[in-house]
């Protein structure tokens, strides 16, 4: 596995276990702020729907432009800026501008993550590595489950919100290794 894979993986370890730490307790946030379980899935419905809109145009913009590395950065940034957003939302219509601006960080991230996740698979061996990065998917998911029932019944939300703005920032840094000089030179060679 390259350096560069490496790197991807790390980056999204960090940032995925910043985004599961809340999905699974999501609706009781919700509820929390005084929603129901409309405004929880309405909620994850703007998230979405901004989502699927913008990713296509982003991905047809990225074919073109080919900024994969900075834009999984900036991806990466807005979604830690979104998870701190939700330590001050106080409502529910915060609450949607919040999810606008995680679902725009998802179409931001995800066409260069695959975009550069591709590129850097070694030939060969495309099904094992996807294999690896599907499976800490699933392992982070798993553990990030328990940390964020932990931190939110222990101690509570807004902790829970700044130690996942952390855990998306330490993702974000490790992210700008793929735009130094020598990671761009690697993926010009594949």
């Amino acid at each position: 596995m390259k350096k560069w894979l490496k790197i991807i993986i790390s980056a999204d370890f960090f940032v995925m276990l910043g985004m599961g730490m809340i999905t699974p307790i999501y609706a009781i946030f919700v509820e929390k702020i005084g929603g129901d379980i409309l405004d929880a899935s309405g909620a994850w419905a703007i998230f979405a729907f901004t989502s699927a809109i913008l990713m296509y145009l982003i991905g047809k913009w990225e074919d073109r432009k080919k900024h994969h590395a900075k834009m999984l950065f900036l991806g990466y940034f807005l979604r830690s800026v979104s998870f701190l957003g939700y330590f001050f939302v106080q409502n529910t219509l915060q609450l949607f501008g919040i999810q606008i601006i995680l679902g725009i960080s998802t179409a931001v991230t995800e066409p260069s993550f695959d975009a550069l996740y591709s590129k850097y698979l070694d030939k060969g061996k495309f099904a094992s590595e996807w294999g690896v990065w599907e499976g800490m998917n699933l392992f982070v998911t798993a553990i990030s489950a328990i940390i964020g029932g932990l931190i939110a019944k222990y101690l509570s939300f807004k902790i829970l919100f700044l130690i996942m703005f952390a855990s998306g920032l330490i993702g974000t840094v490790v992210s700008s290794f793929l735009m130094t000089k020598k990671a761009k030179t690697a993926l010009k060679r594949f």
